[in-house]
């Protein structure tokens, strides 16, 4: 590259920042507003998790005895295992539910404002409700239960014996995913929806000129086009999945997860060390999580555009 383009490049550059300098300056105090958040909270659960606590009170520090207890300890791998299987389920649950919602109420059809009403109504119903009327359902007594022992004459019976949905690890973690997905679900779609809404309709027209089915419109036009939206459901819905913590809390308390083992150590057993050490571990998971999954997604649209 010569010394001219160079030149070219850094008038470019310049001639840039001189042009977004209004939305640049108004963006600052929102920057710092999070960078110092940022900040502030790295520092303290650094702090704190390098730090060994006896009964609430500071025993030693800087110390990694906190780590070092974490790798012997099966109570964490085991939070880790059902975190990974809620986060590797939970997340393409909900970006399927969420492409499914988004295409329906993307058509034109009567009633399409109900029908979306309807889809987002689980985000104007608090979390806790949701997670508290799942526990009501599902739980020794519950209506889930004598519904399936035939306890109401409109429904025939289908086991004879009581089904123990919150003692089972397997029921217990899928009915805390079945509350996640559903609740958040109308968050993928909305981010869908506006993806769908983006894709130009002469392309399907152009696509149905020369003979391409519906599915081959939606496998080699809609997904390609929807890329970003869906890498943005992935990221976001991933990371929310990875620091759950009311669902399993609640629905599955005896089998925790990684949020649950922090409130575990940290409200429970009164040792903030061991809770900031896992904090530590669950954000470095996060952040090894998300470049895997831009890795991944880049050569998924990659595959599919050189198709």
């Amino acid at each position: 590259m010569g010394l001219s383009e160079k030149n070219e490049e850094k008038r470019s550059f310049v001639n840039k920042i001189k042009k977004n300098s209004f939305l640049l300056l108004t963006l600052i105090p929102g920057f710092l507003y999070i960078l110092a958040f940022f900040l502030i909270i790295v520092f303290f659960i650094l702090q704190m998790s390098l730090t060994t606590y006896v009964g609430g009170m500071v025993e030693t520090s800087p110390t990694l005895q906190n780590f070092v207890d974490l790798t012997s300890s099966e109570e964490f791998k085991d939070a880790f295992s059902r975190t990974f299987v809620f986060v590797i389920i939970s997340t393409p649950l909900q970006l399927i539910t969420g492409l499914v919602t988004a295409i329906i109420v993307n058509k034109s059809f009567k009633g399409r404002g109900i029908v979306r009403s309807i889809f987002l109504l689980p985000l104007a119903i608090p979390t806790i409700v949701t997670t508290a009327t799942l526990l009501l359902l599902f739980s020794k007594g519950g209506h889930v239960t004598s519904l399936l022992m035939g306890d109401y004459s409109w429904f025939p019976a289908i086991v004879d014996y009581e089904i123990s949905f919150l003692n089972n690890e397997t029921l217990a973690i899928g009915l805390s995913i079945l509350g996640k997905v559903w609740r958040d679900t109308p968050i993928s779609m909305l981010i869908l929806l506006a993806g769908l809404q983006s894709i130009d309709e002469s392309q399907y027209e152009a696509a149905k000129t020369m003979g391409a089915n519906s599915v081959r419109q939606f496998m080699y036009i809609t997904i390609p086009l929807l890329i970003p939206a869906i890498s943005s459901v992935l990221v976001l819905r991933s990371i929310e999945a990875w620091k759950e913590f009311i669902f399993p809390y609640i629905l599955a308390p005896s089998y925790p997860i990684l949020g649950v083992l922090i409130e575990k150590y940290f409200v429970q057993l009164n040792n903030p060390g061991m809770a900031a050490a896992i904090g530590v571990i669950l954000i470095f998971l996060i952040v090894i999580f998300t470049v895997f999954l831009n890795w991944l997604l880049k050569k998924v649209n990659e595959l599919l555009v050189r198709v």
